[in-house]
């Protein structure tokens, strides 16, 4: 892959540029959101598809050469459009469903892009590309739009390919053979082909505003076509549903969510919906630091995807119709093992009301016949579920019941049999899973489960003391001993759910230098999952100066990143883990359905979930002066920092002006709004010098 000086600097989009850096809240912060962050080669595995919160339409650009997602900053030729894809998910991503491609007659088949004229934020992307052909793509939760503005007379091919997949594609079938009504039904592989997901479309085309009528044409590998006569200044659109349940039912989720309604009502309003979900926090900070965190706000909220239709109507993970009632979503679209730890959390707080939904989903997903990464009935392409009965015992301790305990404990008791427990990651991640049965079945009035699992979950221990208590040489080797995408330094951290355990058995001088030396010797791994809750342990020891510290670094320095998933790297890769740039992430980071960018998001406001499972956020200095999070029903959380960030220290921390007592607080609490304030030592002396001079 080549580098280009050029494509690796931060990018200063318009809106960002023209308003300068002075502090103001974001009145538009879909406007602010670089959908090209990330998506240059292997720096997130991300896309700039237009998507609707939480859309199971991803409609973008496919480019060659790709990445993961079907796109790579870098490349110079176009493919053409699709309509699906994961966000930052690994392996060789999936999705690419329905490519569709529009070029003058006799044109080669990858068009050249002009990269200069590439534009996209929330909800929409735009590019001219080959003859001059100007196309723009916008989306709703289940529908996508595809408008193509052409340059001169001439004739045209339209195209569209039933077989182009990031995945194994394992059927494509015609439902339909005319273009004013043109119908297919999908199924691939799953992310990394464990198991397979099932979805249909239905398309309709329309010259300035008039359907066309026309038969299809199929090649010999079953691509659609259709050939036009256009004079300059002609408008193609596209117009697709996708669903789960058949083609007639993506025709008619095409009907519902697109009707007759023009492109820029369509992405207007899906703007309007993405400003909604991103104000539910107003940061007050530099319009490159809005545009940053609200870019990556705007990652976490899509995943997972909403798949019910308008009429209420999927298909479930065992291949069956069902039904949501009015008001309601069914979810899917599974990262759990990456997600559980951060992104889960950061609904729950954000947006209890879909948290909900998403907690139904996942009991649901359970009675369907979960698997550990996915069933071949899949209704939409999903990566793996491990640890949802972590993510359901968060959510109702965090005040998010309006789902059936009782069958998720009933679910998570079978399931714990089958957990893998060979490796010692696969005990520490078993034994969580134990713990969080444990936990439920505490909560409601199960004290047999209670105990019997309580004792189970603590097994592990005598693992951790053999393996991880004192470290040999092959701590720092990636994989040993089976380990999956980590080291022993990495994984010797990872019992969250028994933390006090493991400093009482260290001892808590020890525990303290050797998590310094864990640092210090460059062991931290920002760029996959298994330690990233690391940095906020000094926190919860008391120290919350030296995650600040840490964590400021991570945020806003280039530090070295010594791992890969499969190595530890003869010679670190140097540069940023979060940037506002295509390079928007450190090298072979994935954001992995909100993983990263969720933990960016906790960071930057001064709140991290330690344990997921515990309703409690440990506490480190907020990246910005003020934040607010608007909580429904209730007043908001106001989290302010007085003085510099990086100072000495933590000097005091209150909520509502009384003191904490410890260095976290508690979600109740926290969600009854209020004031969360941070005083630094920094602040109170610089507060001094200001008041000797005034004298």
């Amino acid at each position: 892959m080549r580098r280009i000086a050029w494509l690796l600097a931060p990018l200063c989009a318009a809106p960002v540029c023209a308003a300068g850096h002075g502090p103001a809240l974001a009145r538009e912060p879909g406007r602010l959101v670089d959908p090209f962050v990330g998506t240059l080669a292997d720096f997130g595995q991300l896309n700039p598809a237009a998507v609707a919160p939480y859309g199971m339409v991803q409609l973008g650009p496919d480019t060659s050469p790709a990445n993961h997602a079907g796109y790579d900053y870098a490349a110079d030729r176009l493919i053409g459009f699709s309509h699906s894809r994961g966000g930052g998910v690994g392996c060789g991503g999936a999705g690419g469903d329905m490519l569709v491609m529009l070029e003058y007659a006799g044109a080669a088949r990858a068009a050249r892009i002009d990269k200069r004229s590439e534009r996209a934020h929330a909800g929409y992307y735009s590019v001219r590309y080959g003859s001059g052909i100007v196309a723009e793509l916008t989306a709703t939760r289940g529908s996508g739009i595809i408008r193509f503005t052409l340059p001169r007379a001439g004739r045209v091919t339209l195209s569209a390919d039933p077989n182009h997949s990031y995945s194994k594609r394992l059927s494509a079938r015609w439902e339909s053979g005319n273009w004013n009504d043109l119908r297919a039904s999908l199924s691939a592989g799953t992310v990394c082909d464990v198991g397979a997901y099932h979805i249909h479309s239905a398309s309709e085309l329309s010259r300035n505003g008039r359907r066309v009528d026309a038969p299809v044409l199929l090649d010999a590998s079953g691509r659609a076509s259709l050939e036009l006569r256009v004079d300059a200044g002609d408008i193609i659109e596209l117009r697709t549903g996708l669903s789960s349940v058949d083609a007639e039912a993506a025709a008619r989720v095409r009907a519902a969510e697109l009707g007759g309604r023009r492109f820029d009502i369509v992405a207007r309003e899906t703007l309007r919906n993405w400003n909604h979900e991103l104000h539910r926090v107003r940061i007050d900070a530099s319009r490159e630091e809005q545009a940053l965190f609200y870019t990556a706000l705007f990652r976490v909220m899509q995943s997972p995807v909403a798949i019910a239709d308008p009429d209420g109507r999927f298909r479930g993970s065992d291949g069956r119709i069902h039904y949501v009632p009015a008001g309601r979503q069914r979810y899917t679209g599974w990262a759990l093992w990456d997600n559980y730890r951060t992104q889960m959390p950061l609904l729950a707080l954000l947006d209890p009301a879909r948290a909900a939904d998403i907690a139904r989903s996942l009991v649901s997903l359970y009675a369907e016949g979960k698997q550990r990464w996915a069933t071949k009935q899949e209704p939409f392409l999903s990566v793996r579920t491990e640890h949802a009965g972590v993510a359901l015992l968060d959510f109702r301790r965090k005040g998010i019941d309006g789902f059936d305990a009782r069958a998720a404990l009933d679910h998570m008791i079978a399931e714990s049999p089958t957990l893998a427990r060979r490796t010692p990651d696969e005990q520490i991640e078993a034994a969580y899973d134990d713990w969080a049965i444990a936990q439920l079945a505490g909560d409601i009035g199960d004290a047999g489960a209670a105990r019997r699992f309580g004792a189970q979950a603590l097994g592990y221990r005598s693992m951790w003391r053999s393996v991880f208590e004192d470290l040999g040489a092959d701590a720092d080797v990636v994989k040993a001993r089976g380990l999956y995408q980590g080291t022993l330094w990495q994984y010797r951290w990872a019992p969250v759910f028994d933390l006090p355990w493991l400093a009482r058995t260290l001892g808590p001088d020890r525990f303290d230098a050797e998590l310094d030396a864990f640092f210090a010797r460059g062991l931290f791994n920002m760029t996959n999952q298994p330690d990233i809750h690391a940095p906020f342990l000094h926190a919860w020891r008391g120290r919350p100066d030296k995650s600040e510290a840490i964590v400021r670094q991570i945020l806003t320095q280039p530090i070295d990143h010594h791992y890969t998933n499969a190595a530890k790297r003869a010679a670190p890769w140097h540069g940023r883990s979060f940037n506002l740039a295509p390079q928007g992430f450190a090298d072979g980071m994935d954001d992995d359905a909100g993983a990263m960018t969720a933990w960016y998001v906790f960071s930057v406001l001064g709140l991290y979930p330690l344990v997921p499972g515990e309703p409690w956020y440990v506490l480190s200095t907020p990246a910005y002066r003020e934040a607010r999070i608007l909580v429904p029903g209730a007043k908001a959380i106001t989290i302010r920092r007085t003085g510099s960030r990086g100072g000495s220290g933590i000097e005091n921390i209150s909520f509502d002006h009384a003191p904490l007592r410890s260095n976290r607080v508690e979600h109740r609490r926290l969600v009854e709004g209020g004031l969360l304030l941070f005083e630094t030592i920094a602040s109170q002396a610089a507060d001094s010098r200001t008041s000797e001079t005034g004298r």
